[in-house]
């Protein structure tokens, strides 16, 4: 093999090279290239099914394939009903939990409202709109062996919940005018609205709980320091345990 041929040999060996690398982008880099208004990726990972990645992506899941360039959005199941995709949720939401956890000796209970003195510690995240908060109010005021701290979190979607929000917290005896809200009987609107420029620190206060949690909706608790989502009551009354 004289000269020429060995230079033309490795010329060809280059140009090979490049083509390779400049095709050799990563699954990642393949959906951002075809689909770049999707919001931020947290994590992409090959799936059970050969060509077909898992993508987790604001806290949604769904499948891409960057052979086939294209969204597989719905659900995988196994042959006997296994469903991987749900799997993956549930896994997520555990984590999350767990982290959630972590943060709550971080927490200013002193900024809560507190109410009642039994042995059972209650962080609750409410909103005195929300159904759903109301009916695990009702709950725990049959109960004496707890004692609750409550943060509130007035939903957007619960247009007069802020101002009950105030109410309760600018009033001298906080636990009645939680109780007086979770109960309707702020409902008419017949208050005097709050104006306190400490109350506003408060609020704040109260929503910044929410949002280092990373609580997006109402009720959520940690009944003795495990979380519960929701108005769980045969959980939250599992992990009370009896009454005294």
């Amino acid at each position: 093999m004289n000269l020429k041929t060995v230079g033309l040999c490795i010329s060809v060996i280059v140009i090979l090279a490049s083509t390779t690398l400049a095709f050799a982008v990563t699954p990642e880099e393949s959906l951002k290239k075809n689909f770049p208004n999707i919001p931020p990726i947290d994590n992409i990972t090959p799936s059970k099914i050969p060509g077909l990645y898992e993508v987790i992506s604001g806290g949604r899941i769904f499948y891409y394939a960057p052979e086939a360039e294209c969204i597989v959005d719905g659900q995988i199941i196994m042959k006997g009903g296994r469903n991987l995709t749900v799997e993956k949720y549930q896994e997520i939401e555990q984590k999350h939990l767990a982290a959630m956890a972590l943060k709550i000796k971080d927490l200013p209970l002193d900024k809560a409202v507190k109410i009642g003195k039994g042995k059972n510690r209650v962080i609750e995240i409410t909103d005195p709109d929300c159904p759903y908060c109301r009916r695990a109010a009702e709950f725990f005021a049959g109960r004496k062996d707890v004692t609750k701290y409550v943060f509130l979190y007035p939903l957007d979607m619960h247009k007069q919940a802020e101002e009950k929000v105030r109410y309760i917290l600018c009033a001298k005896d906080k636990a009645k005018a939680y109780e007086q809200a979770m109960t309707g009987k702020l409902d008419d609107m017949k208050f005097k609205t709050c104006k306190d420029g400490s109350v506003d620190k408060l609020v704040k206060t109260h929503k910044d709980v929410a949002a280092q949690l990373g609580v997006t909706g109402t009720p959520f608790f940690f009944i003795n320091d495990q979380p519960v989502s929701g108005a769980n009551i045969p959980l939250i009354e599992k992990l009370l345990g009896s009454k005294d």
